[in-house]
């Protein structure tokens, strides 16, 4: 049994690229999985680290026992499972989200450990290529990203819903038309070097716009406290959940009819591994159940299903 605690250590260091990152991960500490990590090597008769100085890299002989690591680990957890128990869950998974998506993730994940104490869920945020590439890469099992085009061989996307974009404006910015509002006031831009923001930036060279431009971030969060503060406009996706629309302080327009439905679609990004899709497929009917209840609770996700609405400004 040593051994196969010796493994999970071992994926934790394959993921996290260091003895200090995984001792945390896996609640040990550093020297703990120093020595663990010896004890495997000694176990399977052969190196899976170069060594220097203080570094351990994996060597080809340790990236070689990844994935058989992974499917020994999860062969084991599903032995563990209860007999005559169907639903049961067990097993390790790591998932991805975009900031965005980080919320419902989290509680969908502390639902699931309460019902099967078996499964094992480890969670983390980064940006949609970011996400999108470790799980083509085998470091992630799944992640909630935005949809990118054609998906790699190995990996199966599946859409979940859709933010449309809209310009967020403060309740007294002046204009009444959404040109108006993007033309007479500071643009707040999102960052374009992401997906998000080369579609934001297509969508103001069809609205044939010349904005004055502000500033960049990569936060849209941050964008909208901004625009909250008066600081000045910007055009983002219509967060599921969120409660732009009831905000006295702020104007939310849909973009106009003749742009047709400009959107980001959200969805769940997976491996095609069979020792892991139950878990990680359980998990995105979970999270796709939960954007449902959240876009019922609060604004519709489509920008069909509510007309452009233009809010007289405040003055």
């Amino acid at each position: 049994m040593s051994t196969l605690r010796f493994l999970r250590t071992f994926l934790a260091v394959a993921q996290h690229g260091s003895f200090s990152e995984a001792a945390e991960q896996v609640a040990l500490t550093q020297a703990a999985v120093s020595f663990q990590m010896r004890s495997l090597e000694t176990d399977m008769g052969r190196d899976l680290f170069d060594r220097s100085g203080r570094l351990a890299i994996l060597n080809a002989a340790g990236r070689e026992l990844i994935p058989e690591a992974r499917q020994l680990l999860a062969l084991y957890d599903r032995m563990r499972q209860p007999p005559g128990a169907p639903d049961t869950l067990a097993g390790s998974v790591s998932v991805g989200a975009i900031v965005s998506c980080m919320g419902t993730l989290a509680k969908v994940v502390s639902t699931m450990k309460r019902e099967h104490p078996a499964l094992e869920i480890r969670i983390f945020s980064g940006k949609s290529g970011e996400l999108a590439g470790k799980v083509e890469a085998g470091e992630l099992d799944a992640a909630l990203v935005v949809e990118a085009g054609r998906p790699a061989a190995s990996t199966r996307w599946t859409a979940l819903y859709e933010e449309p974009l809209v310009v967020l404006a403060p309740a007294c910015a002046p204009g009444r038309t959404v040109r108006e509002v993007l033309t007479q006031s500071p643009f707040l831009r999102f960052d374009r070097t992401q997906r998000t923001g080369r579609q934001i930036q297509r969508t103001l060279r069809r609205l044939g716009v010349s904005i004055d431009e502000f500033l960049e971030l990569n936060a849209i969060e941050q964008l909208v406290a901004l625009v909250r503060q008066e600081v000045g406009v910007t055009l983002l996706p219509l967060l599921n959940g969120a409660h732009w629309r009831r905000a006295p302080d702020l104007r939310v327009l849909g973009l106009p009819a003749d742009l047709g439905t400009i959107a980001r679609p959200i969805g769940m990004l997976e491996r095609r591994d069979p020792m892991r899709q139950a878990i990680t497929g359980a998990i995105r009917a979970r999270c796709a159940g939960a954007f449902l209840k959240q876009a019922d609770d609060t604004t519709p996700l489509f920008a069909s299903a509510v007309p452009a609405r233009e809010i007289a400004a405040k003055r």
